[in-house]
């Protein structure tokens, strides 16, 4: 049994790219701790909220949700510049997480809006 959430393709890429902070995150050097924590706690929040907003009942409460996993989307784009200015991350992987960034949050804008649509 699946559930709803783990066959939306928002959902599929937001775990992803948790998955490749992670895998990212563990080659950074000791020192760097506060960085690691944030990045990852940031990448996760992103796939828990799509879940989490997509087991509620109410409009408000599914947008209220998605909009978090969006300002999470928003949060990692610091760390990743941070990391990048720190040399912890190669210009071209920094290139390619904005860019799935990006793309998640497009998808969270359209997942958002097709709230409002069936609402109306």
């Amino acid at each position: 049994m699946s559930f709803a959430f783990e066959k939306l393709h928002v959902y599929q890429k937001a775990i992803n790219f948790a998955d490749a902070v992670c895998n990212l995150t563990r080659e950074f050097p000791r020192g760097y701790y506060f960085l690691v924590d944030q990045l990852n706690r940031a990448a996760l929040s992103i796939a828990t909220n799509i879940a989490e907003g997509n087991g509620r009942f109410t409009t408000a409460d599914r947008r209220n949700f998605f909009g978090i996993a969006r300002g999470s989307v928003q949060e990692c784009v610091p760390l990743l510049e941070l990391a990048a200015r720190q040399r912890l991350l190669k210009p071209d992987r920094h290139e390619q997480l904005k860019a799935d960034l990006e793309e998640i949050a497009k998808m969270l804008s359209g997942l958002i809006n097709g709230l409002d649509k069936r609402e109306a």
